[in-house]
């Protein structure tokens, strides 16, 4: 994470264990490696070690969009009890990565981190909203939760495909 600029730009120290996510179409991400938003569109498995009795937040963010000054967040769940993601509270449902044609490689990055208390929130945003997913600063996000440093982490780079188009199309 320290190469790849996501230390310092997005968070401070990095996380000491390797997230583990796989999508259903068998792609794995693995610390930088290359996907494709084909292989990234649906909502993965991701697993990591956990205190079962601790609550856990996961999000999922692109920092790359050209001419922003914005993270994007393109998944977030809080008050996960262990690593059960299915059991937390979605706040920003999975959407899938749709890095604009000409722009290059964009990172997505997935952070864990084990909340202090429970996050109170009525902000829902479903798969195919893009209203609500912009942030100044994910820094801003994490500062707001006292969220502190994550505990695990990993990411991908991908650019645009022939999928791109199908999911922009999707955005209301």
């Amino acid at each position: 994470m320290d190469a790849a600029g996501i230390v310092p730009e997005i968070i401070d120290v990095p996380p000491t264990q390797i997230l583990k996510v796989t999508y259903p179409s068998g792609a794995i991400v693995d610390q930088g490696n290359d996907l494709t938003p084909t292989q990234v569109k649906d909502q993965p498995s991701v697993s990591w070690d956990a205190d079962e009795n601790a609550l856990y937040t996961l999000m999922l963010v692109s920092p790359d969009l050209p001419e922003m000054i914005k993270d994007v967040i393109e998944w977030l769940v809080v008050n996960i009890p262990g690593n059960n993601v299915s059991k937390g509270q979605s706040v920003m449902d999975f959407c899938g990565a749709g890095p604009p044609s000409g722009t290059g490689k964009h990172r997505f990055i997935y952070l864990v981190f084990k909340q202090s208390n429970p996050i109170k929130t009525n902000v829902y945003i479903k798969e195919k909203e893009i209203e609500g997913r912009f942030r100044s600063r994910v820094r801003d996000l994490i500062k707001e939760h006292n969220l502190g440093i994550p505990v695990a982490g990993n990411f991908f780079r991908t650019e645009y495909d022939d999928y791109v188009p199908t999911l922009i199309a999707q955005l209301n």
